[in-house]
């Protein structure tokens, strides 16, 4: 008879871990412990930013919010009734894991206005974008490959890369370019161990984005090489100086070794509703769909069905918040460079100024993440240091101005206050502490 685990011998006789001092067997039982692959992830700095600025207004503090990229625009109504309809229509029941197929159809003709072969059975609808970051590593990533990934940038990326066992490569953003990946940078990291190439346009920290003359240079690149891409195209429908980001995945040669991963938080700023979506290569599709099972079973009904209607509904309100967003990102940027000691280069997407404050650190005697803290502490503007989106970040800050008007105009003036205080008491506390001439003390004989 097949055994099962309750069959082994002597199972069901073995006290739990730490149920005891001892096992059956009279050896000390070892403190339970988790798998060491969960000492590799990491988080995010924009959540523990947010959580202290939390503590500090729990404690009748005023935080300008600066650091957290989240639309504070509100849901387009014709979005949240489809999500209350559904409700009272009682579709809050399990579905298809890869997502209802209206939704799927949808997103297949959104990415085909942007001229990316697509089609329904190719998409794959998750709860939020970063299950399908999750799924497209675990899907491309063997242990001991190499990745390469934007630096500075997102941390889930190389958080990601080595919790499937994978080596995070950084590569370098052209400031001269607006952060635009520098192609030779990309191409002297590539070694026969390199698998996948992230890209992220536009850019989370930088606002940089990519042409359609790089894009071109990166697909070559990546079909020399043999290499698969995940494109992380969140932020696509949010750029100032044109129309939606290209994808690489309209190149030719390059739909069939893309994971294009997508989602409703930034664009229609559904940030609680979680739902993203990836567009798989066919012979991904099975494989990745099965990760799909064993991790979420579904994605609700009820909030895809809201997610059909802000693709198929009228597109006014996202049309109104990249107005709103371009005229906050030229103000951030004036505003930022009216700073002594700051630079800061205009950003072409995404709603995020990455400032050089280089200088400003060298007055301060501070590091970035000292000098945030800091300025949340005893200014009240939550900001993020840029290191924590890789060592290329160390002199820069992450400024978000998707927060509200009010919150923004408020945070540039606490920082511009907060910056000049800090420096000029340092300043001064050099002076108080600087020894005296050695002709102070002389006296006329």
């Amino acid at each position: 008879m097949a055994t099962t685990n309750t069959d082994r011998s002597g199972s069901l006789a073995t006290p739990p871990h730490g149920a005891a001092g001892v096992s059956h067997r009279g050896a000390p039982l070892h403190h339970p412990s988790a798998a060491a692959r969960l000492a590799v992830l990491g988080g995010e700095g924009a959540l523990d930013v947010l959580a202290r600025a939390a503590v500090l207004e729990s404690q009748g503090r005023n935080v300008a919010q600066l650091a957290i990229g989240e639309p504070h625009f509100a849901v387009a109504p014709h979005i949240v009734e489809a999500a209350v309809q559904a409700l009272r229509d009682g579709d809050a029941r399990y579905g298809p894991p890869a997502g209802i197929a209206a939704l799927r159809g949808a997103i297949a003709a959104t990415l085909g206005s942007r001229h990316v072969e697509a089609s329904a059975d190719d998409v794959l609808v998750t709860p939020g974008a970063k299950p399908m970051l999750l799924y497209a590593f675990l899907a491309t990533v063997e242990p001991g490959a190499e990745v390469l990934i934007p630096d500075p940038g997102f941390p889930i990326y190389p958080s990601l890369t080595r919790f499937t066992g994978g080596a995070p490569i950084g590569y370098r953003l052209d400031p001269a370019r607006a952060f635009a990946p520098d192609v030779e940078d990309i191409a002297a990291r590539i070694t026969p161990r390199t698998r996948v190439l992230v890209l992220n346009a536009p850019h989370n920290p930088t606002g940089g984005s990519v042409d359609a003359r790089t894009l071109e240079e990166l697909a070559d690149l990546v079909l020399r090489h043999d290499l698969l891409v995940i494109s992380d195209e969140i932020y696509g429908r949010i750029t100032y100086d044109g129309g939606p980001t290209p994808s690489i995945a309209a190149l030719p040669g390059l739909r069939d070794r893309t994971i294009v991963v997508d989602g409703f938080s930034k664009a229609y700023a559904m940030t609680g509703f979680r739902l993203g979506y990836g567009l798989l290569p066919r012979w991904l599709v099975e494989r990745v769909t099965t990760l799909a099972v064993n991790g979420h079973t579904c994605t609700p009904p009820f909030i895809q069905r809201a997610g059909l209607a802000a693709l198929t509904g009228p597109q006014d309100t996202v049309q109104a918040m990249v107005t709103e967003l371009r005229r906050r990102r030229d103000d951030v940027v004036a505003a930022l460079r009216a700073i002594p000691g700051v630079r800061c280069a205009t950003p072409a997407g995404a709603f995020y100024a990455f400032p050089d404050v280089s200088e400003v650190l060298a007055a301060s005697g501070l590091t970035a993440p000292q000098l945030a803290s800091r300025l949340l502490e005893e200014h009240g503007v939550a900001l993020l240091p840029g290191n924590g989106f890789g060592a290329a970040g160390a002199s820069h800050f992450r400024i978000s101005f998707a927060g509200t008007a009010d919150a923004v105009r408020d945070g540039l003036a606490r920082l511009a206050s907060g910056i000049a205080a800090i420096t000029n008491d340092r300043t001064a506390a050099g002076r108080a502490t600087a020894p005296a001439s050695p002709n102070a003390s002389r006296t006329r004989a």
